[in-house]
């Protein structure tokens, strides 16, 4: 990491470093990698252009400095939040809701992750298995002493990874600050404990007839034999 900038040494320099990351940060967020060019983004820092370059050696450094610098904040942030943690579940939904909270209050950090894929694929590639690494130790462990099923754990990474990726896109990015954080953990939880499917149970509960309620007689009706026996023999007599 050393090599993608000039680490400051001065208090002076570290506030122009963390200025200068602010605004690249902002304006990556708003215009995207391609359009925020080094004369804006220390224009928005309030430097001189020059100044970027004792800092970094180009934009592209500073773009994967600001990459792994969130990468690592992210796992840093899970791994506090779930350290007390001691089953499978209480990780997966600690981790979930540190994750929806982290990106709820820096939602710019989604531009610099999916930008990676336009700027240079292999960064892309290397955030998201750097990830996976972590993860699928972590699910071997646990599958180990029989807290997780037996299934691949990459393959279970990625889809655990997704669904905290764009559960969080929708609620901390697209919507923000709309539903209860909480709540939207709960019902992911739901699908993790549960499974999506019912096997068909409950569709043959909904499809199944409904018992016919046994209907009471209020009246009672009863054969007059006397009017059969006089109405036989007026037919006998006629």
């Amino acid at each position: 990491m050393n090599g993608l900038l000039k680490i400051p040494h001065s208090p002076k320099g570290r506030e122009t470093l963390n200025n200068i990351l602010s605004a690249a940060a902002q304006l990556i967020y708003e215009k995207g990698y391609h359009l925020a060019n080094i004369a804006d983004i220390t224009k928005l820092a309030g430097v001189a252009t020059g100044t970027f370059y004792i800092y970094f050696d180009s934009k592209i450094s500073l773009y994967r400095y600001l990459l792994l610098q969130f990468g690592h904040q992210i796992r840093q942030e899970m791994s506090v939040k779930t350290a007390n943690c001691t089953t499978r579940r209480e990780k997966e939904r600690e981790g979930l809701k540190a994750w929806l909270e982290y990106v709820r209050k820096h939602p710019y950090v989604y531009s610099i992750i999916y930008e990676s894929i336009y700027v240079d694929k292999h960064l892309f590639e290397e955030y998201y298995e750097t990830f996976n690494k972590a993860y699928t130790r972590g699910l071997s462990e646990d599958q180990k002493n029989g807290d997780v099923i037996r299934i691949d754990t990459t393959v279970l990474s990625y889809v655990l990874m997704g669904i905290s990726s764009f559960t969080g896109m929708k609620y901390c990015l697209i919507e923000q600050n709309t539903e209860d954080i909480d709540y939207i953990v709960d019902e992911v939880m739901k699908l993790l404990d549960h499974g999506m499917f019912c096997g068909g149970k409950e569709k043959k509960e909904q499809d199944a007839p409904a018992k016919e309620e046994k209907q009471e007689m209020n009246f009672r009706v009863e054969v007059d034999f006397d009017l059969l026996n006089r109405s036989g023999k007026n037919k006998e007599e006629g």
